[in-house]
Formats: C-alpha cells, sequence, structure tokens
C-alpha cells in the first residue's frame, strides 16, 4: 500500500540482492492512502542501533571464544567476548540458536554485556569486574541475585549463562515465546517489556560470531541456514509470512510506487506473522471512493489495501499484509507471537488476483517515507522470501 506520491528515496539499510523469482501471477497492488504515522518500539523504547551487516550462515556456529573479535558499532572487545562466552555455554549445552540470542539480549538489557560487580558485595571481595552495579546485590552479566549462586560464581561468565539456560530450558515451548516473554519468566524483571528492544541487534551478534547461527530455522529436527517460513521461525525471531516467489517488487521502474512486495498464493492460504509484535490495524482499507467493499474481490485500479494487518515489532519496525480474503483473525492492540496466523491470502482491494502484499517500515513509520525492501531485510533474517540460488 502506498500514499499515492512519489517515493522519497532512502538508503537501505542492507545491501540489497538480486535474483528475486518471477511468478506466473502478474500482480497489481495497493494504492492506499495511510498518512505518515511514528511509533516508538515495543515498551517505549527504541533498538539500539547498528551498524548493519552482511554475514552469510555458514553452517559452522562453533564460537571462538579467545579468538579476534569483530569490530562493532557500540560494543567493544571485552563486550563482544563475553557474548561469545555465553554463546560458548549455550553450544556446550546444546541449547538451540534461539536461545543465544535470547541470553544475548538478555545480558545487553542487564549489564550491556559487561561483568558487573556490586558496590557492597563485589568490590569487597577484590573480584575482577568490568564496572559496578547498582541494583540490590545483583553482580555478573545477567545481574543474577544471591539465590543464583556466590558472587564469584555470578560473576564468572560461564556459571552465570548456564543458570540463566537452564532457567530457560525450564519454560515450556520457551522457543515459541516472545522474547521478552521468554526471557521474563527467566529473570523476572521489574522492566519486562525491556528486553525486547535488543533482539535484534542480539542476533546480528550471534550472526558476526557463530556464523550466522541467528539466520537459522529448525526444519525437521536439524538446524537449516536461511528456511524459516510459517511456523517454522529462525533463531532471529523472524519467519516468511508464506512460501512463495515474490512477482512485484519493490519500487520498480514500472512500479515506483509500490513500497512492498507481492508473493502469489492460492485464495485462503495462511498468512503468518513475520515477528512478534503488537498489532496496529486490523480492518479494511477503504477504495478510492472512500467505500470498505473488502468482502468482495478488488480489481486493478479500485484502491486501497482490502482487508490488512500492521503489526508493530521490537526496534520500531513494523511490518503489514494486505488484501486477505477476509476480515483479519486478529484484533488491534492483541500480541501476537512469530508465525501466528493473522487471515488467510485474498484479493480484496487494489488487486488482481489472490496474493499476499507484504512490506516493512522502520522507524515506526507507517507511510511510504518508512517502507524498505522486505527482500534483503526478511534475508537478513533467515526468513527469505525468495528460493535461494
Amino acid at each position: 500500500m502506498n500514499d499515492g506520491k512519489p517515493p522519497r528515496r532512502r538508503r537501505l539499510p542492507l545491501r540489497a540482492l538480486a535474483g528475486a523469482l518471477t511468478v506466473a501471477l502478474a500482480l497489481l497492488c495497493c494504492t492506499g492512502g495511510t498518512a505518515a504515522f511514528f511509533l516508538s518500539g515495543l515498551g517505549g523504547d527504541s533498538a539500539e542501533q547498528m551498524t548493519p551487516m552482511s554475514v552469510e550462515c555458514t553452517g559452522d556456529f562453533q564460537v571462538d571464544v579467545s579468538g579476534k573479535m569483530p569490530r562493532l558499532a557500540d560494543y567493544g572487545d571485552s563486550q563482544l567476548r563475553n557474548a561469545a562466552r555465553i554463546i560458548g555455554t549455550g553450544q556446550k549445552m546444546k541449547v538451540p540458536p534461539r536461545g543465544w540470542v535470547i541470553a544475548v539480549a538478555t545480558a545487553m538489557q542487564e549489564s550491556r554485556l559487561r561483568n558487573l560487580a556490586n558496590r557492597t558485595v563485589g568490590e569487597s571481595q577484590g573480584l575482577p569486574n568490568e564496572g559496578v552495579g547498582a541494583d540490590h546485590d545483583s553482580v555478573g552479566l545477567f545481574q543474577q541475585r544471591a539465590s543464583w549462586g556466590t558472587v564469584r560464581q555470578r560473576m564468572t561468565p560461564e556459571y552465570a549463562a548456564k543458570k540463566f539456560y537452564e532457567g530457560l530450558l525450564d519454560i515450556p515451548d520457551w522457543e515459541q515465546l516472545p522474547l521478552t516473554e521468554a526471557a521474563q519468566r527467566v529473570q523476572r524483571s521489574a522492566f519486562p517489556d525491556a528486553y525486547a528492544k535488543h533482539e535484534a541487534v542480539a542476533a546480528q551478534i550471534v550472526d558476526a560470531l557463530a556464523g550466522g547461527a541467528a539466520r537459522t530455522a529448525l526444519v525437521s529436527g536439524q538446524e537449516i541456514c536461511d528456511a524459516a517460513s510459517g511456523k517454522e521461525v529462525a533463531a532471529s525471531g523472524w519467519t516468511a509470512p508464506i512460501a512463495g516467489g515474490v512477482g512485484s517488487g519493490f519500487r520498480t521502474s514500472q512500479r515506483p510506487g509500490h513500497n512492498g512486495v507481492d508473493i502469489g498464493a492460492r485464495k485462503g492460504t495462511p498468512i503468518h506473522a513475520a515477528a512478534s509484535g503488537r498489532v496496529l490495524v486490523s480492518k479494511c482499507d477503504p477504495d478510492n471512493s472512500g467505500r470498505e467493499t473488502c468482502d468482495v474481490d478488488g480489481y486493478p485500479g479500485k484502491g486501497g489495501c482490502g482487508w490488512f494487518v500492521d503489526i508493530l515489532h521490537s526496534g520500531g519496525l513494523i511490518t503489514r499484509y494486505c488484501h486477505m480474503v477476509t476480515r483479519p483473525h486478529v484484533h488491534e492492540g492483541q500480541r501476537v507471537s512469530a508465525g501466528e496466523v493473522l487471515g488467510k491470502v485474498g484479493s480484496s482491494g487494489n488487486s488482481s488476483g489472490p496474493h499476499l502484499h507484504f512490506e516493512v517500515h522502520t522507524e515506526g513509520d507507517r507511510s511510504s517515507r518508512g517502507a524498505t525492501d522486505p527482500v534483503p531485510f526478511m534475508w537478513s533474517r533467515g526468513a527469505p522470501l525468495t528460493a535461494k540460488k
């Protein structure tokens, strides 16, 4: 869906990828009139900024704790080495990569990946530390309190990570939970919504330190690179909303106002949430005449997105799902998990045949100004919208 105005070109935050598959359907899509709408991230905080990286998913995920650390914005050598120790502990315990992302994100929130002492406990024992915390008797990367072990134990990164993973593994179906919920069940923090804002950067750190492991999905019991689709969610927390190939692409020369991509699919195909988040919009988008006529198939030039859903994700990211066949299954304000069914593919609104029009927006901006190309974005999350060549 777009606002009908020539788009203002933005520098894409990720390297554009070529080679999108074409599909038989020649699909046309939305020309609705969504105005600019700015939102903060989940929980009221925006995600930390970090220079985007292109990290291939190698299949060799072993982290080198003692090796040279990559250069990542805002995180120094000692912080990334602590992240490597958290990941390495997870690997030894055979925790899936999704757990590494959750653990790293949690430590980012609790300590910014620094091994913190406590003013009255850690420093009095003369233990090496990377700073001093201020929360009661909490110490270490995860700011664990006395019930988690001795001060020396909690300030040993491997011990602290092991205790976190043990708590995580005790949670039923933890891999299907939103990151912030899984982390909160272990940590019992006073600020339960704060973990979500670190998910994207935590996934990038895991990718950089462990060969693209955050881009893997569990398929038939195996961790497979770049295969997240539907209910199969990548360790990054993202999944392709439907399986299929991109037909009409993002802002092509033929359609410069096309702010998303069209994925052909049969009418009635389930559409899945690309990541966990909160539903912002779930309604019928009026056509060019201002009427809400989404219960019938649309046609080229009709205007509007038909039945559609917008979801706000951590870091101010927004995804949009257009042309559903009937009213969406979710309502405004509802929290949804990655892979949750939002509705079904249809052809309502400005459409020439059944397909999903899918958009990704950044900085909490639902207008065309916030739109970015979903193909490289989703590829970087291990949830490609097209088959890998």
